[in-house]
């Protein structure tokens, strides 16, 4: 097994950042953190497919429109539904991105997910069930259909393949009840690991682990749980989606050509006290 070498590791450092020719796949890319990481790889050069589940379609369109401001002259930018727990609707969202593309995929942002507030003691089958088939089952069918194009592809170099994982995998947040979320985020993390070993020959695999991240669904949290977690946070404020669409180009692209099976967070510092 070898890790693909840069392309050019001796060309100026802005231009180990450029996506322009490469074909990505956002899951979950409709709203939140995915959303934005789709806009930071388009405006990096890349195409890009997002995936959306329970986002109405006038909405979908308007953000596919929006997006597309973002896209340089030669970048196109197409959404999927897909809905991650069912392997079949998976695999239908990531053929159709590569057929799209011209059958070839070099980047996938596994980052559809979700997690709810429950007592373990009282957690219904079906509900921890479910936060498993999504975050975890729907992370390793997006990455292992996209996973066989970029194996398939002749003269394919080398892929990117992030997860959006949490700091949540390596630490118990409270005061929220999540047992079954911070389980299935653990279980993210230890999944890409060992693909980045498995898939070294054509792909390289690696986790961001955002901290408390300020999207819309924020706000529709306990006061309470908020200001427990600012007191808590050396960054004394809560990250902006954009601010993690960086990382993101960073590990989609030749910049982190050496990097596989790393575990970024982007926490504020909230995992250090």
């Amino acid at each position: 097994m070898v890790l693909a070498s840069h392309p050019d590791a001796a060309s100026p450092v802005l231009a180990h950042f450029s996506l322009k020719g490469k074909n990505a796949i956002v899951t979950g890319g409709s709203k939140g953190i995915g959303l934005e990481v789709a806009r930071g790889l388009l405006e990096a050069g890349a195409s890009v497919a997002i995936t959306y589940a329970s986002t109405p379609l006038d909405q979908v369109e308007a953000l596919i429109d929006g997006l597309a401001v973002s896209a340089g002259p030669r970048a196109t930018v197409k959404a999927y539904h897909c809905v991650a727990e069912d392997r079949d609707s998976v695999f239908t969202a990531v053929n159709s991105a590569a057929e799209n593309f011209g059958g070839r995929l070099d980047i996938v942002v596994v980052n559809a997910g979700y997690g709810e507030d429950c007592p373990a003691e009282d957690y219904p089958e079906d509900k921890f069930r479910k936060i498993f088939d999504v975050n975890v089952s729907g992370a390793f069918w997006t990455a292992q259909r996209a996973a066989q194009i970029m194996k398939g592809t002749p003269d394919f170099h080398s892929g990117s393949i992030i997860f959006t994982c949490s700091i949540s995998a390596t630490l118990v947040n409270i005061p929220q009840h999540q047992s079954a979320y911070n389980a299935s985020k653990a279980a993210v993390l230890q999944l890409s690991r060992s693909l980045a070993v498995e898939w070294v020959d054509f792909a390289r695999v690696n986790c961001i682990s955002p901290g408390v991240i300020a999207t819309k669904m924020i706000n529709k949290l306990p006061l309470e749980w908020r200001e427990h977690w600012l007191s808590r946070l050396p960054g004394g404020r809560f990250c902006e989606p954009a601010e993690l669409k960086g990382a993101y180009v960073f590990l989609a692209s030749d910049a982190s050509s050496y990097m596989t099976g790393g575990n970024m967070v982007i926490d504020g510092g909230f995992t250090l006290p």
